[in-house]
Order: structure tokens, then C-alpha cells, then sequence
């Protein structure tokens, strides 16, 4: 047998005759395993996931930018005829629009779906193999042809092998299906959830909006190319810049100033990278944290399991060991002990990401955050596996291969050094609870910020409201038509029992977003609240029905509510206390009128401010325009929003929306069906995520660190008990005897807090983007989680402190 064979089955077999001492280890790298598998999935999930096409690395998503800006714009459509054309550095380019809104008929109920319309070379540049037909051909560019995602193939049409050739409905329209994508293919967007492809030029006919879509000023396409052989992305970034100096010469009125910008295809958008990446990089920190805790823990566990087996390593080193040979076997333990750990660790992440899945962001489109353990998360967990067992194997067995062999043979501890202060064991757990009061402090910011937030005032009622969306543009209504469709739809629910009003809006607040321009006053006012050289204040608009603000709960300061608006009068609207103090300072608004480009209206009303898109925003000018008038120039994108307002049962009232809806239309598509309080759950996102992660990092580290100082003083217990029993042979009282242990423990803490504290500072500036109603320098956190620290300290210290009060000095100095 070999000296490696003969190592592993020593290993294995002193392994288990010590299942507690392994199940310890195991479960305790575990959780710091656990936690940094989960986080690296998010990492490996938005930041090294190639796209999911042919040759990634290849293809490249292209953007547009202006007078040197690196935000990435979508392209024009002559702009993208214009680079692909000319470009001599790919062999393909091709364009898509990412939103398109459609309602899918058939078998079944009518669903809102939501996809794509691209060139007609879509397929061919990602070179992506269809389960079923083919992609676009190029005489397909204005044919009703569609390919299906592998998701909504299998759902609404059970998986038909023979589904290309046959007619679909969609908004309306009958589509030819040509092709099926593979499975898990969801379009190169990163986080979008896209489930049909169509041809550009369907898209007037289904996406709104789009009547000018053929100006050099109507940005409106994403762009992605593919490289040619041999050719390198910055040889393609040098055409690009040429090409971009020479349409600005030719097109001056609209390209000057614009530039391009390449990005590998499927990755972090420009403008939103440095954000999710300080994110997760801070997120990656702290569970590094928790897996230096659990390392720290399990160290001063094996220095006590060396300390325990002195006399065996004397006996070897006696007997013609080598040093090297028995580090090398306690490292082998150790390394194993951490594989163990990162296999529990893998199945607590398993776990940790389906929880994750719950936790739904608040977007009016298709978002796809799922998190899957892929082989990047297996291969960083196998060499985090073996990074900590060799970080916390080594140190111990570098000690235990050295000992002085006359004490060691006669049973003294082989680690202890005479006149030491701070041994091994007291380094480690100060390193351990400085590290966990890092830990802490930041859950502390983010409970704190959750608390806060959840205390915001956003301006209207949550309770009591049930809301359901409809599109009857995709179903192909005229604007007429639309607010016929609405009205009846609202007079019906009014008419139900139990309902208190049923009203309409284009967008719900808090929803992530919304239309927003320029206004200004049409008379100057004589207050006025900014100089002349300041640009008009941008402003969110809502469209919406009367009765809307008394069943939100938005309470009217003045003027009037909207009263069935003629869609062909003059334009009225109502604005928010904020719009009044940024537009007419302390003049009254009511009568006043506003002007948008060529568009004016007239207040008739002053609400009080809401949340519009996000919890900690700062407050946003808001005009609301009446939904009957506004419809018909600008028909909303997302659909529209019915608002019920009941005391009956929530489920009771989805019931009666989707009759109600039905009896009208049949084939309308029923979507978003939720209550105000989920969707106001839904917007609490990042305060929840962020304290759920942290919370349970926190507590993980606050659980090994109190372990481990008990460990540290119940083994200092043990080693003393002789010099204990003296001490009250001699006449200590049991008193001192706890206040030497106590006091040497919150010495290790006083020192670790010293440590931490600086630390806790550093890192939590780090946090300041993602609080909510609280700075990152918060004095309650600061004050409260080193007292809370202590206090846990103070209990780990005094059960042992206890115990050794307890010790019977006749006892001890007979067994002597």
C-alpha cells in the first residue's frame, strides 16, 4: 500500500471514531459554504454567464452613446441599416426590439405573453439550433411568422413536434409558427423573460408608439453583431469610431456627437454594471466573512482535537516520523473535513436559491431572476473547499508537528508556550468576533433600512385594493373603442356586491417606472420657483379615471377630481403638491395651464405627493391626465390597470374581475392579477433581499462566534482546573474564579471590538445607495450591535467561568 493510501484509510478511520467532532466541522464550514455558493450563483448568474447562443464570445451587443456619454442608447433603425451594411468587421448584424406585448389565443384562457420582433438574420447571427424548424429567412423580414420559446411551446401547446406550419393567434392576428428555441433559451437579454420572436416588420402592428419608428431620432432597437474570423474587438471598436465620425459628417443634424459602444452580448448593461457589481462585491465580502468565522471556529477545534492526540504525536515523532509527514496527514483531515462541508454546503444552497425565487421585483414586464447551481458555483465551491481546509488545517498542524516531547509524553499541553499572553487559540477568536461584529453592524443597517422603509409614507392606501391588467389595444381596439371597453368594464365591477369603486389607470406606483417629460408653466408665474435658464422639470404622468385618488386613498388639496372628461374638450389634469412647488412656487395652480411639447392643460386639481417609482426616492413632480382624453395619442404600453376597491374577500373580487372581463370580451387576456399589498410587497424588494441575506449571515456568524468563544474558554477551563483547585484550596472565592474567566473573555472582545469597528465603518459606506430612511453611518446600529455583541460574549463567557467555579479543590488535588 502507498504512503497516500496508507494516510487516507488512517484518516478516514480516525474520522470515524469522532462522529461529533466531524458532524461540528462539517455543519459549521457548511453554512460559511452555503452562504458563498448562494451569493457566487448571483455572480455567476448576471456577471459570468456567457449568452446563450453559438460561439459567445464571439458576439457582441452594440449601443449607441453621445458626446462621449458611456450610457448606452438603443439604435435607430437607419443607423443599425447603416452599420450593418457598412461594417466590414462582422459577419452579421442584426436588430431586435425587446418588448413586444401580445395576447396569445388558442386552447385555453387568452394570456398576455410577452416577446420579440427582430431582422429576419436574428437566428443566423446567434447561431442558435431550433428543437423544432428553423429561424427567419431573409424573404421573411414582413410575414406573420413566429418562433416559440421551448417554454411557452411546452405550455400552451403540450410539446407538438408537429407545431411548425400551423397557425397561431396572436393579438388577434394568425401567425405561422416556423420554429421552436431550445430549452432555457430565453433571448440574450440578460434578465428578461421573452417567450415568441417575430419578424421587425410586424412590429407597427403590436408595439404602440412606433408610428415615427424610421428617424434617425427614434432610438428603439437593440443591436448585436458577430465578429469575423480572425478579427478582434478592438479592430471592430476602430471601424466603429470611423463609422461613427462619418455618418455624424453625413447626418449632422442627428449623428453628431454620437458614438458607439461594444459590449459582449448578454452582459451587464452599461449604466446599470458599476451598481450590481458594487453590489454583489459587497454581498461577496461579507459571506467570505462568515466562511473566515466558520474557519476561525473550526481552527481552535482542531487545535483542541491536536491537544488531545499530544501524546500520539510524541510517540511518533519519537518513533522516526517526519514533521512533514504528520502535517501532511492533518491536512488530509482537514481537507476532507472541508469537502464534507462544501457537499452540505452545495445542498443548503440548493435549498437557499429555490427561497430566493420568492422574492418577485417589481417590473410591469417579464423579469427572469431565477438562480440555478451551475458548474462555475460547483467549481468555486470545490476550491473554496479546499482553500478553507487548508486555511484551517494548516496552522493547527503545523503547531501539533513541534512539540517539546518530555511534556508532551507526559500529557501537558503541547501548544502551550510558557509566558504567552495571546496564544493561537485567543488570535483566532478575536479574529472571530471582529469579524462577526462587521457581519452584524451591516445586518443591523439593512434590518434598520427594512424597518424604515416599511415606515415610509407613499402616499396612498394598500389595504383593500385588488387590481387585474387588460390590453385592449393587442386585441385589436381603436382608441374609441378602448375607453368604451374600460368604461363598461368599470360601471359592471361598481355594480357588484360588496365592491366600494372599480377605477382605471395606465400604471400602478411603485411599479418601477413610468412616462415621464418636461413641463412647464404656458404664464410665468410671479413666484417663479426656478430661474429662466433652468430646463422645465421632468415630471411622471399617470393617466386615470375618475374616482382614482378617493380609491387610492391620494388625498385632493384642492380643485377637482376628473369627471368623464369629452376625449375631444380641452385637456385637463391634476398635479401633485410637489408639481405646484417646482412649477408655480407659491402662486395657486387651479385654472393655471401647463404646456408638454405642443400639448397643453389646464389644472383643475392638487393632490397630495406619492411614491411613483421607487420607496427612496425623493419626492417626484406627478401630473395625472384624464385616461378618456389621453388614450388616443398615447395608448399605454403596458396596458391598463383596474382598480377594485372592495371589503370582500380579495380572491372573491379576482373572481368577479376576471367574469366581468370575460362577459365583455372572451378573448381578453386576464394579467399582473394581484392585491396593493402584494404589490407593495413586490416594491419592498431590495429592503427585504438585502435583510433576509444579511440576516441570515448575521445570524450564522453571531452563532459560530458565540460557539467559539465558549469553545475557547470551556477548553481554557479544562486546562486550568489543577490551577483553579489551588487557587480555592488557597481561599479564592468561586466569585473570582468567574471574574477570571469572564474577565479574560470580554478582554478578547474589548480587543476584537477595537478591530471591527473600523472595519464595520468602511464597509458600510459601501451600503449608502442601497438604505432606505437611514445614513450608513446610522448611530443606533453603531451603538446597538456591540452592545448586543457583548452581551452574547458575556454568556459564552460565564457558563464556562460558571463551571469552573463549581470545581471541588479536594477533588482536584487528590487526583493529583
Amino acid at each position: 500500500m502507498s504512503i497516500a493510501q496508507q494516510d487516507l484509510t488512517y484518516t478516514f478511520r480516525r474520522l470515524s471514531r469522532a462522529p461529533g467532532f466531524v458532524i461540528a466541522v462539517v455543519v459549521s464550514i457548511g453554512l460559511g459554504i452555503a452562504a458563498n455558493a448562494t451569493i457566487f450563483s448571483m455572480v455567476s448568474r448576471f456577471v459570468l454567464r456567457p449568452a446563450p447562443v453559438g460561439d459567445p464570445a464571439t458576439l457582441l451587443a452594440l449601443h449607441t452613446t453621445h458626446d462621449g456619454d458611456q450610457c448606452c442608447n438603443n439604435f435607430p433603425e437607419p443607423v443599425f441599416e447603416d452599420v450593418r451594411d457598412q461594417a466590414k468587421s462582422f459577419s452579421g448584424v442584426a436588430a431586435y426590439n425587446e418588448l413586444v406585448p401580445a395576447s396569445i389565443g388558442g386552447s385555453g384562457e387568452p394570456e398576455r405573453v410577452w416577446g420579440q420582433a427582430t431582422s429576419a438574420n436574428f437566428f443566423d447571427v446567434l447561431q442558435l439550433p431550433m428543437t423544432a424548424g428553423r429561424g427567419f429567412l431573409h424573404q421573411e423580414e414582413d410575414q406573420q411568422v413566429i418562433v416559440l420559446s421551448h417554454r411557452l411551446w411546452q405550455r400552451r401547446f403540450a410539446s407538438d413536434k408537429s407545431i411548425a406550419g400551423k397557425a397561431v393567434t396572436l393579438s388577434g392576428h394568425s401567425y405561422t409558427v416556423v420554429g421552436v428555441t431550445p430549452a432555457g433559451f430565453r433571448g440574450i437579454d440578460l434578465i428578461l423573460d421573452s417567450e415568441f420572436w417575430v419578424p421587425l416588420g410586424n412590429v407597427t402592428s403590436l408595439v404602440p408608439n412606433l408610428s415615427n419608428n424610421t428617424s434617425r431620432d427614434m432610438h428603439w432597437l437593440q443591436v448585436v453583431a458577430r465578429l469575423k474570423p480572425g478579427v478582434t474587438r478592438t479592430q471592430a471598436d476602430a471601424e466603429l469610431g470611423a463609422l461613427a465620425k462619418r455618418f455624424a459628417v453625413a447626418y449632422p443634424a442627428t449623428d453628431k456627437g454620437n458614438g458607439f459602444l461594444s459590449d459582449q452580448a448578454g452582459s451587464l448593461p452599461p449604466r446599470d454594471k458599476s451598481t450590481v457589481l458594487l453590489f454583489l462585491g459587497a454581498l461577496s465580502v461579507v459571506v467570505l466573512l462568515v466562511l473566515c468565522i466558520a474557519c476561525a471556529n473550526v481552527a481552535n477545534l482542531m487545535l483542541s482535537r491536536a491537544a488531545s492526540r499530544q501524546r500520539e504525536m510524541a510517540v511518533r515523532l519519537a518513533l522516526g516520523a517526519t514533521r512533514m509527514r504528520i502535517i501532511r496527514q492533518m491536512v488530509l483531515e482537514s481537507v476532507l473535513l472541508a469537502l464534507g462541508g462544501g457537499v452540505f454546503g452545495t445542498l443548503l444552497s440548493l435549498w437557499a436559491t429555490q427561497a430566493l425565487a420568492t422574492f418577485h421585483f417589481p417590473a410591469p414586464v417579464p423579469i427572469n431572476l431565477t438562480l440555478s447551481i451551475d458548474w462555475r458555483v460547483l467549481a468555486y465551491t470545490f476550491a473554496l473547499s479546499v482553500g478553507a481546509g487548508l486555511f484551517f488545517g494548516i496552522v493547527p498542524a503545523w503547531a501539533a508537528s513541534r512539540p517539546r516531547l518530555s511534556n508532551a509524553l507526559k500529557g501537558e499541553d503541547v501548544l502551550a508556550r510558557p509566558g504567552r499572553k495571546f496564544t493561537m487559540r485567543n488570535l483566532l477568536i478575536v479574529g472571530q468576533i471582529a469579524m462577526c461584529l462587521v457581519l452584524l453592524t451591516a445586518t443591523g443597517l439593512f434590518l434598520r433600512s427594512l424597518q424604515e422603509a416599511a415606515n415610509i409614507d407613499i402616499g396612498f392606501r394598500s389595504n383593500g385594493i385588488v387590481s387585474a391588467q387588460v390590453d385592449p389595444r393587442v386585441n385589436g381596439y381603436t382608441a374609441e373603442r378602448t375607453v368604451q371597453f374600460l368604461t363598461q368594464l368599470r360601471q359592471n365591477i361598481a355594480s357588484q356586491p360588496g365592491v366600494i369603486s372599480a377605477v382605471v389607470t395606465d400604471s400602478v406606483p411603485l411599479n418601477g417606472g413610468n412616462r415621464s417629460d418636461g413641463f412647464r408653466a404656458l404664464v410665468k408665474p410671479k413666484s417663479s420657483p426656478s430661474r429662466p435658464s433652468e430646463p422645465d422639470p421632468i415630471v411622471e404622468m399617470y393617466m386615470a379615471t375618475p374616482g382614482y385618488f378617493e380609491a387610492m386613498g391620494i388625498p385632493r388639496l384642492a380643485g377637482r377630481d376628473f369627471s368623464n372628461e369629452s376625449p375631444t374638450g380641452p385637456k385637463v389634469a391634476i398635479v401633485n403638491q410637489t408639481f405646484v412647488d417646482k412649477v408655480f412656487g407659491s402662486d395657486n395652480p387651479i385654472g393655471q395651464s401647463v404646456v408638454d411639447g405642443d400639448t397643453t392643460y389646464q389644472i383643475i386639481g392638487v393632490v397630495g405627493n406619492i411614491k411613483s417609482r421607487s420607496l427612496g426616492e425623493d419626492p417626484r413632480a406627478v401630473l395625472f391626465r384624464s385616461l378618456d382624453q389621453a388614450i388616443a395619442s398615447d395608448p399605454a404600453f403596458m396596458g391598463y390597470t383596474v382598480m377594485v376597491r372592495s371589503a370582500s374577500n380579495p380572491a372573491d373580487v379576482v373572481t368577479t374581475l376576471r367574469r366581468q372581463i370575460r362577459a365583455l370580451d372572451p378573448s381578453m387576456a386576464v394579467y399582473n392579477v394581484q392585491t396593493m399589498q402584494e404589490h407593495l410587497r413586490d416594491a419592498f424588494f431590495l429592503p427585504r433581499l438585502a435583510a433576509t441575506l444579511f440576516g441570515v449571515f448575521g445570524a450564522i456568524g453571531l452563532i459560530l462566534a458565540g460557539v467559539g468563544l465558549y469553545g475557547v474558554m470551556s477548553y481554557s477551563v479544562s486546562r486550568r482546573t489543577r490551577e483553579i483547585g489551588i487557587r480555592m484550596a488557597l481561599g479564592a472565592q468561586a466569585a473570582s474564579v468567574q471574574r477570571l474567566f469572564v474577565r479574560q473573555g470580554m478582554l478578547l472582545t474589548l480587543i476584537a471590538s477595537a478591530v471591527g469597528l473600523p472595519a464595520s465603518f468602511a464597509l458600510a459606506r459601501l451600503f449608502t445607495s442601497v438604505l432606505y430612511g437611514i445614513h450608513n453611518n446610522d448611530p443606533v446600529t453603531f451603538a446597538t450591535v456591540p452592545l448586543f455583541l457583548a452581551l452574547v460574549a458575556l454568556i459564552a463567557c460565564w457558563l464556562p467561568a460558571r463551571r469552573a467555579a463549581r470545581v471541588n479543590p479536594q477533588v482536584v488535588l487528590r487526583s493529583e
